[in-house]
C-alpha cells in the first residue's frame, strides 16, 4: 500500500478535487448571469449582509433568511445562493465600512422603485429573523433607505410591519 494511500492523502485530494468542481460550477452559473442581473443580485446580498453585520455578528437565523431571500431574489439554487451570502458576508466583514455606501449608491443606479422596496421589506425580515431587530439594525436600516433616497414614509411603513421585533419597544 502505497504511504499516501496510508496516510489518506489521496483521499484528500480527491475531496478537495470535488470540492473545487463545485465551486466552478457555481461560478460557471453566475457568470452565465446576465451582467445586471449578477450586479443586483451581488449588490442585494452585499446590503443584506450589511444590516445583519450591523451589530457585529451575523446569526444562524439571519444567514438562513439571507440565503433563502437569495434564492428567490435571484432564482439560483441553493449552493449558488449559499456562496453570494458567504462571497457578501465576506466583503462586508473586510470592507463593509468602505464600500457600505459604495455598494448602496450602485444598487440605487440598477433598481426600480418597487425592488427598492423590496429590499428595505427583505432587511427588515432579516434583522427580525432572530425575533429581535436591534437598535443597530434599525438605525443601519435607516441609512439604507437614505442611501436608496427612499421616503421615510416607506421605511416607517414596512418598520411597523415588524414593530413586535423592535428591540427598543421590548425594553418597555
Amino acid at each position: 500500500m502505497p504511504i499516501a494511500d496510508f496516510l489518506g492523502l489521496n483521499r484528500r485530494k480527491a475531496a478537495t478535487s470535488a470540492q473545487t468542481e463545485t465551486v466552478r460550477k457555481i461560478v460557471a452559473a453566475l457568470d452565465s448571469m446576465d451582467q445586471d442581473q449578477a450586479k443586483y443580485v451581488a449588490s442585494f446580498a452585499f446590503i443584506l449582509c450589511r444590516v445583519a453585520r450591523a451589530d457585529l455578528e451575523v446569526s444562524e437565523h439571519e444567514q438562513q433568511a439571507m440565503e433563502e431571500i437569495v434564492m428567490k431574489l435571484g432564482g439560483l439554487p441553493e449552493e449558488q445562493a449559499v456562496l453570494v451570502v458567504q462571497m457578501a458576508k465576506t466583503q462586508n466583514m473586510l470592507f463593509g465600512g468602505t464600500e457600505n455606501f459604495l455598494v448602496t449608491r450602485e444598487f440605487n443606479k440598477l433598481a426600480t422603485r418597487e425592488q427598492k422596496l423590496s429590499l428595505l421589506e427583505c432587511l427588515f425580515a432579516v434583522s427580525s429573523s432572530d425575533e429581535s431587530i436591534s437598535q443597530t439594525e434599525d438605525n443601519e436600516i435607516s441609512r439604507v433607505c437614505s442611501e436608496l433616497q427612499l421616503p421615510h414614509e416607506d421605511r416607517i411603513a414596512a418598520r411597523s410591519r415588524y414593530r413586535e421585533h423592535l428591540a427598543v419597544l421590548k425594553l418597555r
